[in-house]
């Protein structure tokens, strides 16, 4: 057989849920909610993105909060990047061994009506996003506090007729959304440009965020 279709370029995502998040989650919830009344004390002092009405954005140092719980997500996040990682490269353990990795990591807690416009992670390889508490999703916004990914081949829009219109994924024009559930981590290539819609929620969505960057110990 020699006929066959085949995805030339596609882009990588994973996705994992942290098993114990119905116990782990509630403790990160409050110690998010707590950190955020304090205002000005964790917030980030110098946003790369303009902050709307209904968004709080931590500073860059999460994971080097001493707390059980940040350290227990801060273990699984690197675990689920470090495998997605050694699969999508073709690494060793031994490799693996050698791998450093640097971060920024934050949290985000969204109320009504904010949201992300949409962006990319410069100077970073791999993004991840993990969802805490994904709030309250009110039936007529079913697209409330989503996270979009848009399909990077923009050429792949200037010419559309019946040969090419309803194509499948993953060879589609359009949007790829994430609506998140508590405990899912999400992981995509940092240059891939996202958004979060708005969130119409009578509650708080809370999600921790990360850039990471890597380096081989003796490069």
């Amino acid at each position: 057989m020699t006929f066959q279709i085949y995805p030339a370029f596609a882009v990588p995502l994973a996705q994992e849920f942290h098993p114990e998040a119905k116990r782990l989650n509630p403790q990160i919830r409050e110690l998010l909610l707590a950190r955020e009344a304090e205002g000005a004390r964790y917030a980030n002092p110098n946003p790369s993105l303009k902050q709307h009405p209904g968004v709080f954005e931590s500073d860059f140092n999460l994971f080097s909060w001493p707390e059980p719980c940040i350290q227990a997500l801060r273990q699984f996040s690197w675990g689920v990047l470090g495998r997605t990682i050694a699969e999508l490269n073709g690494y060793s353990p031994e490799e693996m061994q050698r791998l450093q990795i640097f971060s920024h990591t934050w949290f985000h807690v969204t109320r009504h009506g904010g949201f992300t416009i949409l962006h990319t992670h410069p100077m970073a390889s791999w993004s991840g996003v993990y969802c805490v508490d994904p709030g309250e999703t009110p039936e007529d916004r079913p697209e409330s506090g989503v996270l979009r990914f848009h399909n990077p081949h923009h050429y792949s829009n200037y010419f559309t007729d019946a040969g090419i219109q309803r194509l499948q994924a993953p060879y589609h024009h359009g949007t790829w959304s994430i609506r998140f559930q508590p405990g899912q981590l999400v992981l995509f290539p940092s240059w891939l440009q996202h958004e979060v819609l708005p969130f119409y929620g009578r509650d708080e969505r809370i999600t921790v965020a990360f850039n990471c960057w890597f380096s081989m110990r003796d490069a």
